[in-house]
């Protein structure tokens, strides 16, 4: 049941993703991106600027990588052994990023470097949905405390995004298809792992 739970979330979360990357790609931009960026833009005062300056570093890969050693720390001894796919899922996610900057090449409001999708939400999504699995994993069995993770991981998630269009980084459209790209990395292991059990 668990494994096809998440062969549904892959799924869902890999077709928003190519859904969105036609868009861009066809249209340059989503419906309704650019009224939201400036209203993004409008409210964020310089003391928001400033928090969001710190919220920053949520998707930081300078951050992000040297915290991965904390999801092998938390998970159960059974989930440590696939150590070898929780490190993937945290190389592959930038790789597809990568790759989907120079496949889109939408250039971000700032700048001429390419934009779709957000490396920042793409590491933060990665990142907090394992942590979120891992850690729910541990918990071994469904319930609040569970449902609290996947929330917390959420914000999280919703909030390295919000920070890079805050920082006029990124348009919306790359921050929403990193946090997609990190959940389809993310669930697409936990298929793999929960087939394999």
């Amino acid at each position: 049941m668990a494994a096809a739970r998440w062969r549904s979330v892959f799924l869902g979360s890999a077709g928003v993703l190519a859904a969105l990357a036609l868009l861009v790609y066809l249209r340059g931009s989503l419906p309704g991106e650019v009224a939201l960026y400036d209203a993004v833009l409008a409210w964020a005062s310089p003391l928001v600027v400033s928090v969001f300056h710190k919220i920053n570093y949520l998707g930081d890969k300078r951050v992000i990588l040297p915290a991965t050693l904390f999801l092998f720390w938390v998970a159960s001894p059974n989930d440590r052994r696939r150590w070898w796919l929780w490190a993937g899922v945290m190389i592959a996610a930038p790789i597809l990023e990568w790759l989907g900057k120079g496949l889109i090449g939408r250039p971000r409001p700032e700048g001429t470097s390419m934009g779709f999708p957000s490396g920042h939400a793409t590491a933060a999504s990665a990142y907090f949905f394992l942590a979120a699995y891992l850690v729910g994993k541990r918990l071994d069995r469904p319930g609040a405390r569970v449902v609290l993770l996947w929330i917390v991981a959420g914000v999280l998630v919703v909030l390295a995004g919000l920070a890079r269009i805050v920082l006029q980084a990124h348009w919306p459209g790359d921050a929403l298809a990193g946090a997609v790209l990190g959940l389809a990395c993310v669930s697409l292991a936990a298929w793999y792992h929960e087939r394999c059990r």
